[in-house]
């Protein structure tokens, strides 16, 4: 792949103090947004995106977006009042001040404290999609493609994807206090597709992070990629159907932890606990989890895929202890539910762009090792299955229930390791899971970033990790009876 000098004009800061409002006046109508209010910011944001697919042989996509815009906050109690913008100027923001206001009515409220002020830098600056010129991404997606079908004559399919991003954001508050980050993301996917007399099975391999593209694009990189994505494919042209019924199951390390996510991670964060409509809502300080289980989100991770410098409202993203050997000790907060559950923020008031209010979310979520070999989990194994790859998932909140899809796995009988199995489901509630946690690895390993998180329709980037782990009498749904 030929690197090419930054394009300065691609990679110019975003100085909306500079080019857009006059900072005296914005900061006057901030003031104005949030008297009497309990909290609230000016949020702006420019973002960059780039997305390069190849299928099959051709382009299939190659697309560019570049948004800009704000968002004005003004929070007292529970109700908070929002309004945003695609145009950035004083105009736009006497609007918003009157929109805002709704939430404060006649005031009274007191202001919060703002967020600790930080130094620390967790990711590059550099814009990822200069790094390159457009031919030589799109010749990188064609050179994937040709070694995938050089590898094993029975590839009949290949997708890959490259995807880029480049957002910066402003914040300032009514004290005048102004921050800002930028944050870089790049990822690579590859599908593969393979056929062998009349059957077809498919594998998908891939990750990124915060970090610039030549770090995702080099041979080294997505070569094992691809490579993993067909043996995933391969080891489906030979899978069983998946058996069904209540059976003791291994979870591999790294990405299976997003059942970890879904089915505890959502349950933890501060909302959902603040209106009792989580699991875990009320269960502070008791025994949710076996004992050994300890459970983190970390924002602080450097280049990682969820990780924050400061979250979306400025907060210093931190490395906050959920469970901690078994034990219920802390939640997800942004600021406004921090302040109502009297506690403090904890770096996870998180948002898709300029338009969303902010809410608590993960960055990423993972389980710590423990000190058993992964192989003798599995030698436990009287009946059951050995996940080591995950698709979609589904949980709801209230219950913890969830239903995961395994996109790799393996029928395992008096702790042998047998036939992969195709069409599994695994069907529990996160709750129960961690209750019949029986044996934790000590390969804790995190994913390779390529995690996305939705919300009330809006859509982060996150990581997920884990050990392997044994879980007693989950039910597995499949085509075997």
């Amino acid at each position: 792949m030929t690197e090419t000098s930054p394009d300065p004009a691609a990679n110019d800061s975003f100085r909306p103090f500079e080019t857009h409002l006059d900072r005296d006046a914005a900061l006057a109508r901030v003031k104005q947004a949030i008297d009497g209010a309990d909290d609230g910011e000016l949020f702006m944001e420019r973002r960059r995106s780039e997305v390069l697919a190849f299928d099959d042989g051709r382009v299939k996509t190659a697309s560019f977006d570049a948004s800009e815009g704000f968002g004005l906050r003004a929070v007292r109690g529970e109700t908070a009042g929002y309004a945003h913008s695609t145009v950035i100027d004083e105009t736009a923001l006497d609007r918003a001040v009157s929109t805002a206001r709704l939430a404060v009515g006649e005031g009274g409220g007191t202001l919060a404290a703002g967020p600790a002020r930080t130094n620390r830098h967790l990711y590059t600056d550099a814009n990822p999609m200069a790094e390159a010129e457009f031919p030589a991404k799109i010749e990188l997606l064609a050179e994937i493609d040709a070694v995938a079908r050089q590898m094993d004559p029975r590839v009949v399919q290949v997708s890959a994807t490259l995807a880029a991003s480049h957002q910066e954001v402003v914040i300032l508050r009514s004290d005048g206090t102004q921050v800002s980050d930028t944050r870089p993301m790049s990822r690579l996917n590859v599908s593969v597709i393979v056929e062998q007399d009349g059957r077809r099975e498919s594998g998908t391999a891939g990750g990124g992070g915060r970090l610039g593209l030549s770090h995702v694009v080099a041979r080294d990189t997505w070569e094992p990629k691809l490579r993993e994505a067909l043996r995933i494919a391969l080891v489906n042209l030979s899978a069983e159907p998946a058996p069904a019924g209540v059976l003791d199951v291994v979870l591999g390390p790294g990405w299976p932890g997003i059942l970890l996510h879904e089915a505890v991670g959502h349950g933890l964060e501060g909302d959902f606990n603040r209106k009792g409509s989580s699991a875990f809502a009320g269960l502070m300080g008791q025994q949710v989890a076996a004992p050994g289980v300890t459970v983190l989100d970390d924002g602080t991770l450097p280049d990682r895929r969820g990780s924050l410098t400061v979250d979306d409202e400025g907060t210093p993203s931190a490395r906050n202890v959920l469970i901690e050997d078994g034990r219920l000790v802390g939640y997800m907060q942004d600021r406004q539910n921090a302040r109502l559950m009297g506690v403090a923020p904890t770096g996870n008031g998180r948002r898709e762009n300029y338009a969303h209010i902010p809410m608590p979310r993960m960055t990423n979520t993972y389980m710590l090792g423990g000190d058993t070999a992964p192989g003798d989990l599995v030698a436990d194994l009287k009946d059951g299955i050995y996940a080591v790859g995950f698709g979609g998932g589904q949980v709801d909140i209230t219950n913890g229930k969830f239903v995961f899809s395994c996109t790799e796995a393996y029928r395992v009988t008096d702790g042998k390791v047998g036939a992969p199995v195709k069409g599994a489901t695994l069907i529990g509630d996160g709750a129960t899971a961690l209750q019949q946690i029986r044996g934790i690895g000590n390969d804790m390993a995190l994913d390779p970033g390529m995690g996305n998180c939705g919300k009330a329709g809006q859509w982060v980037p996150v990581g997920v990790g884990q050990p392997s782990l044994l879980i007693g009498g989950l039910t597995v749904g499949g085509a075997a009876a």
